[in-house]
């Protein structure tokens, strides 16, 4: 079983960009699919961003594409998420999740086994 761990979250103004980070352990990390999704409060869970195996594909929410990039360094056993142009809207609890199959354009957060703790994303106004 794949273990997770994010980090990188914090207060950023608006505008401005913030890179998190997600540190995998346990299980072969490039036989995992790897996606983040966010929670604001008192919202469902969404999806933002996927990339696959080896980095070829890549899947983004509409409300970031363009201004969110994913990447992963299979070396290195972590995935990053680029966050940049952050809006007040993007704050919300960040998870880096894990899956074994590619669910190209329909991310949803029940087909992610494996999930971290989250980390918090707090975009000021």
């Amino acid at each position: 079983q794949v273990q997770l761990v994010e980090s990188g979250g914090g207060l950023v103004q608006t505008g401005g960009p913030l890179r998190l980070s997600c540190a995998a352990s346990g299980g072969t990390f490039s036989s995992y699919v790897m996606g983040w999704f966010r929670q604001a409060p008192e919202k469902e869970r969404e999806f933002v961003a996927a990339i696959s195996w080896s980095g070829g594909n890549t899947d983004y929410a509409d409300s970031v594409k363009g201004r969110f990039t994913i990447s992963r360094d299979n070396a290195k056993n972590t995935v990053n998420l680029q966050m940049s142009s952050l809006k007040p809207e993007d704050t919300a609890i960040y998870y880096c999740a894990a899956a074994r199959s590619w669910y190209s354009r329909s991310h949803y957060a029940n087909r992610y086994p494996y999930w971290g703790q989250g980390t918090q994303v707090t975009v000021s106004s």
